[in-house]
């Protein structure tokens, strides 16, 4: 019986506002993962500028790949395949990694494989732990993204719930701008919050008259802002650390309880954290909690792989690589991409 012969994936990810490349070997070993961050430039305009991200992906990306390859030790002619992001996120971003991975993969004569950003949230649990496969739970928690998913196998995905408005990650971003805390806000409002009591105001929870594994924040963030509005205007004095706890509480509580509903309608005992808010120390802490009541293994992923990157991209083409899946020169991007969707 013969070997298989390794997959060495070059893996690009531009969606929003880091532009990313890494060398990933058979899904799960990272060789190497560089992030060049743009936090800094949009700082100052607290939030993403499409068309300055846009600027820096074009100005950083041939340094980012070639950063890559020399940190893995791998030349070009050893690369099996180039993965990319393209969609959802900012179309601009999204077709600046585009278009180099379409060149990079010609060039070579190898083969271009478009991935679902979300997707590749989800696989980076598959870098952390290598014993990790399909079927579990998967909460996807970023800035612009909440879903509870049912990940059936590598490629096949059933989205259980959603938000129906605002992202957890955009919310936060919002009330921390709102409390004067900056950008990005879920790191600042999670540090915050420790010096919080996460019940000294009681912000509501979105409730629906069906039943849905949904998720709404819209009305949990104009709370907090009507809160802080109120407060001002009868002079009264706000603590920070209090609203920053209560507001993250509320958050929290709604995405442990739908992962939790989810694990029992599918009858499961895995759930893997992806995403920014993946980072957060109170999600995590109330996942464990509920986790070992009731006998449900939790997954983190380490930092680096719950923001955006591209081991994550790598790791989620090899798995696509070995069922046959491939794009052609017709890929674009799709802004809107919706999971489990893949086109060209």
């Amino acid at each position: 019986m013969c070997e298989m012969k390794d997959v060495y994936v070059l893996a690009i990810e531009s969606s929003c506002d880091e532009t990313a490349a890494s060398v990933v070997k058979n899904g799960r070993e990272v060789l190497s993962n560089v992030i060049s961050s743009q936090i800094p430039i949009h700082q100052k305009f607290g939030g993403v500028v499409p068309e300055v991200a846009s600027r820096k992906h074009v100005e950083s990306i041939t340094g980012v790949v070639e950063m890559a390859l020399e940190e893995a030790s791998v030349a070009k002619e050893e690369l099996s395949l180039i993965a990319v992001t393209h969609g959802p996120g900012l179309v601009g971003a999204l077709l600046v990694g585009l278009q180099f991975a379409k060149g990079y993969a010609f060039s070579l004569g190898i083969p271009l494989l478009g991935v679902n950003h979300i997707e590749g949230h989800i696989a980076a649990n598959y870098i952390q732990y290598q014993d990790l496969t399909p079927p579990f739970v998967s909460l996807v928690v970023s800035g612009g993204h909440t879903f509870v998913v049912h990940v059936e196998d590598y490629d096949q995905f059933t989205v259980m719930g959603e938000t129906r408005d605002d992202a957890a990650g955009e919310a936060f971003d919002k009330v921390a701008r709102a409390l004067g805390l900056g950008y990005p806000g879920g790191p600042k409002i999670d540090q915050v919050a420790k010096e919080g009591n996460p019940l000294a105001i009681q912000f509501p929870r979105a409730k629906f008259h069906e039943d849905t594994l949904d998720f709404s924040f819209s009305g949990l963030k104009s709370s907090v802002l009507n809160y802080l509005n109120s407060q001002r205007q009868k002079g009264l004095e706000i603590s920070v650390p209090d609203v920053a706890a209560s507001f993250q509480h509320a958050v929290v509580s709604v995405l442990v309880d739908n992962a939790m509903k989810t694990i029992d309608r599918k009858n499961l005992d895995q759930i893997a954290v992806a995403g920014g808010v993946a980072s957060n120390s109170s999600l995590r802490q109330a996942l464990l909690e509920k986790g070992e009541e009731k006998n449900v293994r939790i997954l983190f992923p380490e930092a680096i792989l719950c923001t955006d990157n591209a081991a994550m991209i790598g790791s989620a083409a090899y798995f696509q690589f070995l069922k046959g899946k491939r794009s052609d020169n017709t890929l674009n991007a799709i802004p809107g991409l919706s999971l489990g969707r893949q086109e060209g």
